[in-house]
């Protein structure tokens, strides 16, 4: 049956009544002069000499009603004796792309005869038939060659990596896309929300955060939070959740912040306007993050906004892991960075000393306060409310407790002065909105100097700037999982085993459809219902800054009071 159907796919090529295989420079669009053309999809192949073609379709022998595709790739002219090595490389190429997109028994079918002669003078053209499944694969991705992937277009776009994979999105029907990497899984990406709902929810088990993940982050979160799956995940959870839900907790952080704002971050602003000199206020920022988290976090004040100091060795060692760590995160080669921490040198042998003075640091605070608790409990002293002592209260091991402490720093100071650093830039060329805000705090607080987290509660025109700013510029631009088993997306994209599937909450927050026209501007009125001005709600599938599901952002309430 095999061979019938190899001979009437070959009368079909013949014929060219199913393959165009016409040559173009470029992505020509369909012409109402040609309707053959009319409806096909196009694909960008994976060739050595790209070019583009038709991607087409032809009958299948298992039903008249049933149709597969046919993928061209194109075999270099026979010039020399050398040129017959060349294509048979180039075939083993172009078989191992067909493995990693899940084609299985594949057959080849030569629109003229491969090997007529010895040394054939034309071209020949292979078709790659799938007789079995044919996963849905993306046209609307980066350009993809056999062996290296997307890497040539990715280093091309490295500059503007946000951006580009906004406008790939923001092409493709289906709001996804799908990117081979050099050495690595696939990289599926999405920015449609039924997606992102099937994978932070409806099938949440089947995409943890996965090894290659853990890999990234683990030596500097350990088998934190934020690091860790299945039952330790669960665990840590439960803890987190449960103290964060505390009143106690809240109220210690609302004075918190209140202490450092009133006498660190306010003296710092007023002198420099009383000087009329510039400031930077994303530095600020992040100093006032990193004292108010390690405060709530360990108790520990590490007097980051007092500027006429060094920054403390904690900060900067903190500031040099998560930055080596993205950078892993980003590189286009994951081998690269693995093959540096094996010989310890460049860049890992930096994060290494990093996050060892960050590990040392953090467990000598542990073990200062596991004393102090001890000899308070002996005197019959008065509970503590910060995090570490309710997780040492708890009789977590000191490892375990070390890497919570560190997950939380790094999610309390890095989200927290990202967002408000965007938001005073937007507001700094949105005066009308900052009026709007301040109108809101004195109605609520009519000659008050401060508010209480019940007042803070109803700022909900402060929620909105809070909401479009972090549309705009989410404080975490990508989230990624890694696909446990084989699945198919709502929008029919294929995922296999090991993929790592990618939600980009910064694309999202670009999408036309999802927010209109007027995506791109800053208007916070996009946030409220009229009347009352109550805050609107939105799908968190569809703004998923603080992700959604189980994994939901545990200070997700939070943002308006800090």
């Amino acid at each position: 049956m095999r061979n019938q159907y190899r001979k009437e796919v070959y009368m079909y090529c013949n014929k060219q009544h199913v393959v165009n295989y016409q040559k173009r420079q470029a992505p020509a669009k369909h012409s109402e002069a040609n309707p053959e053309s009319q409806g096909k999809p196009r694909l960008n192949l994976p060739v050595l000499f790209p070019c583009h073609y038709d991607f087409a379709l032809a009958p299948s022998p298992l039903g008249s009603d049933t149709m597969l595709p046919l993928v061209p790739f194109q075999v270099p002219n026979f010039q020399h004796a050398s040129s017959l090595y060349i294509c048979i490389v180039y075939i083993s190429l172009c078989i191992s792309y067909c493995m990693r997109l899940s084609l299985r028994n594949v057959c080849f079918i030569s629109h003229v005869p491969l090997f007529s002669s010895p040394l054939p003078s034309s071209g020949a053209y292979l078709f790659v038939l799938p007789t079995t499944s044919f996963p849905q694969i993306s046209s609307y991705g980066p350009p993809t060659y056999p062996l290296v992937g997307c890497l040539l277009s990715f280093y091309q776009n490295r500059h503007r990596l946000l951006n580009w994979y906004t406008e790939l999105l923001s092409n493709s029907p289906t709001r996804t896309i799908v990117i081979d990497r050099l050495g690595a899984n696939r990289i599926v990406l999405t920015a449609d929300p039924d997606n992102v709902e099937y994978i932070l929810k409806t099938n949440f088990d089947n995409y943890p955060k996965g090894k290659p993940f853990t890999d990234i982050l683990g030596d500097l979160l350990g088998l934190g939070i934020f690091n860790a799956d299945g039952a330790l995940w669960s665990t840590q959870r439960k803890l987190a959740s449960h103290e964060f839900s505390t009143k106690s907790l809240r109220e210690f952080v609302v004075n918190v912040l209140e202490e450092v704002v009133e006498n660190r971050l306010v003296p710092i602003l007023d002198c420099a306007a009383a000087r009329t000199e510039p400031l930077d206020l994303q530095d600020v920022l992040r100093r006032f993050a990193f004292d108010t988290i390690c405060k709530f976090s360990l108790d520990f004040d590490p007097v980051c906004l007092d500027l006429s100091k060094p920054p403390s060795e904690l900060a900067v060692a903190f500031d040099a892991a998560a930055a080596i760590s993205a950078r892993r995160a980003a590189a286009p080669v994951q081998a690269l960075w693995k093959v540096k921490r094996w010989l310890n040198v460049g860049s890992e042998k930096e994060l290494r000393q990093a996050v060892e003075l960050v590990h040392t640091s953090v467990s000598g605070i542990i073990r200062d306060k596991r004393e102090k608790l001890d000899k308070w409990k002996k005197q019959g002293g008065a509970e503590h409310v910060d995090l570490l002592s309710r997780m040492l209260a708890a009789g977590h091991s000191g490892e375990l407790v070390r890497d919570m402490v560190i997950s939380f720093l790094m999610a309390g100071r890095d989200t927290t002065s990202a967002a408000m650093t965007w938001l005073f830039w937007l507001l700094m060329s949105h005066r009308k909105v900052e009026r709007e805000i301040v109108r809101e705090a004195a109605d609520l607080s009519p000659g008050k100097k401060s508010l209480d987290f019940e007042e803070l509660r109803e700022m909900n025109y402060l929620k909105a700037c809070l909401c479009e700013a972090m549309r705009l510029y989410p404080p975490v631009v990508w989230d990624s999982k890694h696909a446990a088993a084989t699945d198919v997306l709502p929008d029919g994209t294929h995922v296999n085993q090991g993929d790592r599937v990618t939600y980009f909450p910064y694309g999202m927050g670009r999408m036309e459809d999802l927010w209109g026209k007027d995506r791109l501007e800053f208007r916070p009125d996009r946030w409220l219902v009229e009347p009352g001005r109550e805050l609107r709600k939105v799908s968190p599938y569809e703004f998923p800054v603080f992700q959604a599901g189980p994994r939901v952002c545990l200070g997700r309430r939070w943002p308006s009071f800090r």
